[in-house]
């Protein structure tokens, strides 16, 4: 009996998929090469969207974690969010397959529509439940957009430092709008092929380049020295394996969603292949001098191959459009340039708050503890918990817990273990230190800085520093607010 229906859930959830597939029309070679290029749903496709957008631009952050946590607390929160992460992607995906499942059975069709997380949790917990998680959703998705276009005008001004970093992020900014023309995560694939091999890239030049370089002289590795650092550079990481706030966007975008499970693990486990070793690289050779340097090109040589590690952008962008287009009612627009323009109105403000906070680092931290602790831990694990609450809920679950993990009884207390750790260690002294060291950052540079942690002019510097194997375009060493009592 239990095959049997499981066989029929499959036939209702993959029967119905057919959005931006063709059927019964002949292939010729434009087809061919659009079908190659452009649409892309297959467990492939979703493996290189999680892995590229997980860490993305954090990844020059991690490093500066280090600095924060020290070597071997950095390496073990990196393990333990990780695997967190994966778990509360899982419970996502189990939500979400649920949610459709029920719906489809109503005879409800998503061909026109890409279901996002706040309607999971409309469909099964409510209207509250939905209020909440739409809320949480699209600020993250709002900040983590910003971060995204804040860390590509950092990352260009130290291969061209002819411009500040403000005009990097007008130019950006610019850039980002040219999103609105991707339909949805079904038509990522080559753009999330080119992230992850840059994101490859990138985190393999740290690591070898920072090798080679070897330590600076002088170099010191004192962290962790202060509670406040600690649990900033704590809330930065867990913000790095939190990127699943747009999983059932990429799960809607397969041709069979249910497949979607074991796809995060697998990437967060790649993704570990990468910032393991690069955070740990750059921090064994500079140290300390982190603590000032949030960016960790700041402090390697340039050469063309640093000035090769960039990393694509636009993922967070995109669930945004959907939520705007819907309260708009274009989501189901079949005209991709009406839908397009609608969506230019929502680039407005992530354009305008990359430029009022242009704090690389510290502002990942602040997303992490206030934003990222519910939006992808919190709510996902208390509305597993309460949509099978009840036995009947359990036993007609789409979706059985695997053995391996207790059944209900193991998976209801993982939950509840993710719950209590995550609000009192992630967003409780997450919260606290990454707010501290925000407002830090405000009172030391400001709102609108034009050019955050820039070395000054030539004319304004004070005498050269010791050679110690920066270049010039590495930011001069500040004093780290935390370290000092008076304001630099």
């Amino acid at each position: 009996m239990a095959s049997g229906s499981d066989k029929v859930v499959e036939t209702v959830i993959v029967g119905n998929y057919v959005e931006m597939e063709t059927e019964g029309e002949p292939k010729g070679i434009k087809t061919k090469v659009s079908n190659l290029f452009w649409h892309g749903g297959s467990v492939y496709d979703a493996w290189f969207s999680c892995a590229s957008n997980q860490v993305a631009q954090v990844l020059l952050t991690l490093p500066y974690s280090f600095s924060q946590l020290g070597m071997l607390s950095g390496i073990l929160f990196q393990l333990f969010y990780g695997l967190m992460g994966s778990w509360t992607a899982y419970l996502i995906s189990i939500l979400y397959v649920e949610y459709r499942t029920r719906k489809e059975r109503e005879k409800l069709d998503f061909r026109n529509h890409v279901i996002q997380w706040f309607e999971v949790l409309d469909g099964l917990l409510g209207k509250h439940w939905r209020n909440v998680g739409l809320a949480f959703n699209c600020t993250f998705l709002l900040f983590g957009s910003v971060i995204q276009l804040i860390a590509c005008a950092s990352n260009i001004y130290y291969i061209n430092d002819n411009l500040d970093k403000r005009t990097w992020t007008y130019i950006f900014g610019a850039c980002c709008a040219t999103t609105v023309f991707i339909p949805s995560f079904h038509n990522y694939r080559i753009w999330s092929f080119l992230g992850l091999i840059m994101t490859t890239y990138t985190a393999w030049y740290l690591t070898i380049a920072s090798l080679l370089h070897g330590q600076a002289e002088g170099v010191q590795h004192s962290g962790p020295t202060k509670l406040v650092l600690y649990f900033t550079g704590a809330t930065n990481i867990l913000y790095t394996f939190g990127g699943h706030a747009v999983t059932v966007e990429i799960m809607h975008a397969m041709w069979k969603p249910q497949k979607f499970k074991a796809i995060y693990l697998i990437a967060t486990l790649y993704v570990l292949t990468l910032t393991l070793p690069s955070a740990a690289a750059v921090y064994w050779a500079f140290g300390d001098m982190l603590l000032n340097h949030s960016n960790a090109f700041s402090l390697l040589p340039r050469t063309p191959f640093r000035d090769m590690a960039f990393i694509t952008f636009g993922f967070a962008c995109t669930p945004l459009y959907f939520v705007w287009e819907k309260a708009i009612g274009m989501h189901e627009c079949k005209s991709l340039c009406k839908r397009a323009a609608a969506r230019l109105p929502v680039v407005v403000p992530i354009w305008f708050l990359a430029i009022i906070f242009p704090f690389f680092g510290p502002i990942n931290s602040t997303v992490g503890s206030l934003l990222v602790s519910f939006t992808v831990y919190i709510i996902p694990a208390l509305a597993h918990i309460f949509t099978f609450r009840s036995a009947t809920a359990r036993e007609n679950a789409v979706e059985q817990p695997p053995k391996y993990f207790g059944g209900w009884v193991g998976t209801y207390t993982i939950n509840v273990f993710v719950v209590v750790w995550v609000l009192i260690v992630g967003f409780g002294f997450g919260g606290w230190a990454s707010m501290t060291n925000f407002i830090h950052q405000i009172d030391t540079f400001g709102l609108f800085t034009k050019c955050y942690q820039c070395p000054p002019p030539a004319s304004a510097a004070s005498p050269p520093l010791p050679h110690h194997g920066l270049n010039a375009t590495a930011a001069a060493p500040l004093h780290h607010p935390f370290n000092n009592t008076h304001r630099p």
